[in-house]
């Protein structure tokens, strides 16, 4: 019986994660799946941690827990972006070699990359610029467990990897009117223009920057795909100080053409106008996925099918109530 941690199984992408778990149990996989909210355990709390990690006797981890947050959220906050993230990642991390977890896996995200990194971005790009300045202290911690996990192979010979997810959404996502990140507040903007009659959605910008999207539940199968690969077929594909991967379609849409899908999904049928007034960010973000290829895993939900399902969980979810 292989035991199981899931950090963060009530977010997006743990939750995900936890989905294609449990249907592997179900199918007859001899594992156990252990969880834990936040209230039930602190991960910033290295004391709670050590104890947990003693006494839950895990074989494998998957730290998926982590604070996130939009542009603004970033900006307003970056001190709680730091701070938790480095002591989440430090404390997982550490207390997992300490209780004797030989398999971990992190998952961090593409502002790990440099603002004007050449396009699309490899694995090799890390460290060698600026990074944007809006989700700088989110991005060093990411780095930083991409080097926690890195030193720790080197020096203890443990087996932890990491993944970095292009930009992510799906059921489970974000649509607070403030807080969300791009997509998802596409989706509840024209939900609600359509809802309301209204002749016109105005975007930020001119909306020729380009995004890359992937939807949850690809992350959470490549998630495991590479957590499940073996050690030789791993480390055949990376380097021991260029170790983490890669997640995406390799694929992007302009953010005015995003918006031009969502308003057909959501039925809105008025007029999207531009806002030249307001900043366009980085010009394009697209990941370079040919490692994770090369091992053998691709993306399967296409942009419209994984929108077309966000909107119907939307549908479903109290964001509509709450709007």
């Amino acid at each position: 019986m292989t035991r199981y941690y899931l950090a963060g199984h009530r977010g997006m992408v743990g939750g995900a994660i936890l989905r294609k778990l449990e249907a592997r149990k179900a199918q007859g996989a001899q594992i156990e799946i252990v969880t834990r909210t936040s209230a039930e355990l602190d991960l910033t709390n290295q004391a709670q941690v050590a104890e947990f990690m003693a006494e839950e006797k895990l074989d494998v981890v998957i730290l998926a827990a982590a604070k996130v947050g939009g542009i603004l959220a970033n900006n307003t906050y970056p001190a709680e972006f730091i701070y938790e993230n480095l002591m989440i990642e430090a404390n997982v991390i550490h207390q997992a070699y300490a209780a004797g977890v030989e398999r971990l896996l992190q998952l961090g995200s593409s502002c790990i990359y440099p603002r004007e990194a050449s396009q699309p971005m490899a694995e090799d790009a890390l460290l060698t610029g600026p990074l944007e300045a809006t989700n700088e202290p989110y991005a060093i911690a990411k780095i930083a467990g991409i080097k926690l996990c890195e030193s720790y192979n080197r020096q203890y010979g443990t087996d932890y990897r990491s993944v970095m997810p292009t930009n992510l959404y799906g059921p489970g996502d974000n649509f607070h009117p403030e807080n969300s990140h791009v997509l998802p507040a596409l989706i509840r903007r024209f939900h609600e223009a359509a809802e309301a009659g209204r002749e016109s959605v105005t975007i930020w910008g001119t909306g020729s920057p380009k995004r890359e999207f992937l939807h949850v539940d690809d992350m959470a199968e490549a998630s495991l795909f590479v957590l499940d690969l073996a050690p030789a077929t791993y480390e055949a594909n990376t380097e021991p100080m260029l170790s983490h991967i890669n997640v995406g379609r390799g694929e992007d849409i302009s953010i005015l053409d995003l918006a031009h899908l969502v308003a057909d999904v959501t039925g809105f049928e008025g007029r999207i106008e531009t806002d030249l007034s307001m900043p366009d960010g980085t010009p394009r973000k697209l990941m370079k996925v040919d490692r994770l290829a090369r091992m053998g895993w691709t993306a399967n939900i296409g942009l419209r099918e994984g929108v077309e399902e966000t909107y119907r969980w939307f549908l479903g979810s109290s964001n509509v109530r709450e709007a």
